[in-house]
């Protein structure tokens, strides 16, 4: 019996690039047994942005975030296994590096930025929905 796949898209945001820590990012995607499928290091743009936090267009933090975003390269990946998407969330940590428990990726790499929550090293897809949009948004060809 084969056990169903599905797909995240993560991001390793500017500042962890920035930090370089992709290296050890793509290690703890690695080190829990998930595949990487594709990464490549992008400058997105206003316009990818856009699509990817579309359901953020107009609210408060929707600008910081884009301009944060547009501070730097992004290494974008998408990567698979068995309930990816809930298991990268559990690696990532809480979105506040401060209260990110020890042994997450911001838990363990993350600084704490007061009002700046959006600098917290990666994004993963929160749901196969999700998944399967931003992956189409940062990997056409996929």
């Amino acid at each position: 019996m084969t056990v169903p796949t599905e797909r995240t898209l993560i991001l390793v945001k500017p500042d962890g690039v920035e930090r370089g820590l992709s290296g050890e990012i793509l290690r703890r995607i690695e080190a829990k047994g998930y595949t990487l499928v594709a990464v490549e290091l992008k400058s997105a743009t206003p316009e990818l942005l856009e699509q990817h936090y579309a359901e953020h267009v107009g609210k408060p933090f929707y600008q910081p975030l884009v301009d944060f975003m547009l501070s730097g390269p992004v290494l974008a990946i998408v990567a698979e296994g068995d309930r990816v998407i809930e298991g990268f969330r559990s690696l990532a940590g809480a979105t506040d590096p401060t209260t990110a428990a020890p042994g997450t990726i911001r838990g363990d790499l993350g600084r704490h930025w007061p009002t700046k929550v959006i600098q917290n090293l990666v994004h993963g897809s929160d749901s196969e929905e999700s998944a399967a949009r931003e992956i189409a948004i940062w990997f056409p060809a996929l």
